[in-house]
């Protein structure tokens, strides 16, 4: 079974190419011109265990905002299409993870069914990076990755000071929690009394 998946979406604002190997090692090429999104998205790729290449292009000489968002959309999308029928697959996972003084709750079920709890109160911090990037636009990227893969997501802060922290941690753990949910268990069957997901 090879699950992989590549895609492009343009538009007037931003230019994507995404693929990725949901059962590589962790080999990541990202640049969408927004340092610290590049970071968060090597982190994702990195500790999920997938190879991972971003290719983005956008209007960030007005808002970085464009490129973030359909960055995290098309990733989305390109997950949930490399996951295929998800048989066999553990479907749900959950964890504690820390980055020094900061510890992120992470559960989720590879549903079909979107849905985000986002309860992250994010410390007080001017934009990371440059070009910027605002850390109230991480709960965009969360949630509209997500949204696109079909994933229920719980994100919970437990305590955290720095903003570096608080949103590495998050990217660092999803990657840990989806990489544990993807893991084909049992491959005669999909885990659902709907047999679908």
């Amino acid at each position: 079974m090879t699950r992989t998946a590549s895609r492009s979406r343009r538009t007037k604002e931003t230019s994507i190419d995404i693929w990725i190997d949901i059962d590589g090692s962790g080999v990541t090429e990202i640049s969408t011109g927004i340092p610290f999104y590049d970071h968060m998205l090597d982190q994702l790729g990195r500790h999920g265990g997938f190879d991972l290449k971003v290719e983005a292009v956008g209007d960030i000489e007005i808002d970085t905002h464009h490129t973030v968002e359909d960055v995290a959309i098309t990733l989305g999308e390109v997950f949930a299409e490399a996951l295929g029928d998800k048989a066999g697959v553990r479907r749900f996972a959950s964890g504690r993870y820390p980055l020094d003084e900061a510890l992120v709750d992470i559960a989720l079920d590879l549903s079909g069914r979107p849905h985000v709890e986002w309860h992250v109160e994010m410390p007080e911090s001017l934009a990371l990076g440059s070009p910027a990037f605002d850390p109230q636009l991480a709960e965009h990227v969360v949630s509209s990755f997500a949204t696109s893969a079909g994933i229920t997501l719980h994100v919970e802060l437990v305590r955290g000071r720095n903003t570096h922290h608080v949103i590495e941690a998050t990217f660092k753990g999803l990657a840990r929690a989806l990489r544990d949910a993807v893991r084909v268990e049992d491959a005669s069957g999909i885990p659902s009394t709907k047999g679908v997901l």
